[in-house]
């Protein structure tokens, strides 16, 4: 590797880290908002807002990091250019496959990335998600434990906990049962859960009722209450699992008689061969690139019009391939198409880019 490859194979890291992170960055923090009811409403730690925020990162970057690259190649190659950097090496007997050899060698680098990320990181981290969030959601703990709060848990039962001890036991429990018109109220309780509900043990306490018809009061002294909340929940073991979180493996030998709906077979596929072409535009949309900026002769006055075709060509097949995914669901007979759309940018631009201009009479600038 000669010291203009290392050149620019540095510069082309170094951006396309600092902007594939700011990118993400940005993604991240407009996602994240989504689950900032889950601390609002459900007393999530910020420690476990973070956490689960982050397991979605492998998602962002699957997509980021082909586009990062296109453009980290286009400026990097456009001021190269504008600096004559390209045109002297050129003149000192470089062909065009030396010419294009750091922006490939980094394209390649970022294609192995991504084959890991969606083969490996991508399905672990969103059914680590997936799980989190099925217990974020469903554990009653971080419901009924927080403090100086009416919590609706249900349709049915609202609940109030003045505080809670360290060992968990609550203190100062009052719940309200919207059906029975019951108030229930407790110095002390604990929760209890069970397979599929929730039940509160109050000790020492009250159930005050008003009855529809007459409407008077009657009071129930109590040392010991079970009340059931009756809140039924789904099982992790019947939780449904998205293509996302299914790994290769598991899809490539999916049978869609036992391990799914028939209906979602297609969702299925369509995740299978996605895994496969997604990673394969971090090379296509860097010879794109190439192909725009040092096929052909430099000339600043046509620079900004190939800038501008590159970019085009660039968001014509990434939206093609998420217009093909959607498609593809429901036709699974049109697969071959998402093959078609991440090779085409390949083919294309490795024939423009390693094809040598013809000599052009020099004339006075």
């Amino acid at each position: 590797m000669n010291s203009f490859t290392k050149y620019l194979v540095r510069q082309l890291l170094v951006s396309t880290v600092f902007v594939a992170s700011g990118l993400t960055a940005i993604i991240w923090l407009s996602q994240s908002l989504r689950f900032v009811e889950m601390i609002v409403n459900r007393g999530v730690s910020a420690s476990n807002f973070a956490y689960l925020t982050l397991l979605l990162l492998p998602n962002f970057l699957v997509i980021i990091l082909p586009i990062s690259t296109f453009f980290v190649v286009l400026f990097v190659y456009a001021k190269t250019i504008n600096d004559r950097e390209i045109l002297v090496m050129r003149s000192a007997g470089l062909n065009q496959l030396s010419l294009a050899k750091p922006a490939l060698i980094v394209a390649i680098g970022i294609a192995v990335a991504g084959y890991i990320l969606n083969l490996y990181l991508l399905p672990y981290s969103y059914q680590v998600f997936r799980e989190l969030q099925w217990d974020l959601r469903n554990n009653y703990s971080h419901i009924l434990l927080r403090e100086g709060t009416f919590n609706s848990i249900s349709s049915r039962f609202t609940v109030y906990v003045r505080e809670h001890s360290k060992d968990g036991e609550l203190l100062g429990v009052l719940t309200h049962d919207s059906i029975d018109q019951s108030t229930y109220m407790a110095e002390r309780g604990a929760l209890v859960e069970t397979t599929d509900s929730a039940r509160v043990v109050l000790y020492k306490g009250s159930r005050q009722t008003v009855d529809p018809k007459t409407k008077k009061l009657s009071i129930l002294y109590f040392d010991r209450y079970i009340l059931d909340m009756e809140w039924s929940r789904e099982s992790k073991e019947q939780r449904f699992r998205e293509p996302r979180e299914r790994s290769f493996l598991e899809l490539w030998n999916l049978d869609p008689e036992r391990d799914i709906s028939p209906k979602d077979h297609g969702k299925y596929v369509t995740e299978l061969h996605k895994r496969l072409t997604a990673p394969l535009f971090g090379i296509g949309f860097t010879l794109i690139a190439l192909a725009c900026l040092i096929s052909g002769h430099f000339d600043r006055w046509n620079q900004t019009n190939r800038v501008v075709i590159a970019i085009f060509c660039m968001t014509f097949f990434q939206l093609g391939q998420l217009g093909l995914e959607n498609f593809i669901s429901k036709k699974l007979e049109f697969i071959p198409t998402l093959y078609v759309n991440a090779v085409i940018p390949i083919v294309l631009g490795a024939y423009l880019t390693l094809h040598s201009p013809r000599r052009q009479r020099v004339t006075a600038s």
